[in-house]
């Protein structure tokens, strides 16, 4: 029987490093570290495979969609 392969990556494009970017605010770099460290806990607590089945596609996607949606009510807001 052959073995599957899972090619799964949660944290793709996701920088957990605590390391602050040369072009990187100060408070954005903040609220990257606090953004990580919620990820890594979520993904501790629940495991892999629960994880995988809230982000199939992974987090980065997930956070992509949250700031869109958070950007697109401040601009519905500002009318």
């Amino acid at each position: 029987m052959a073995k599957e392969i899972d090619n799964y990556s949660a944290f793709a494009e996701v920088n957990l490093s605590n390391a602050r970017s040369e072009n990187e605010s100060y408070e954005d770099y903040k609220k990257r570290l606090k953004q990580n460290e919620g990820i890594l806990k979520l993904y501790k607590t629940v495991g892999r495979d629960v994880f995988k089945e809230m982000f199939p596609n992974g987090v980065q996607e997930a956070l992509q969609k949250s700031e869109e949606k958070v950007n697109a009510e401040t601009l519905g807001e500002a009318k």
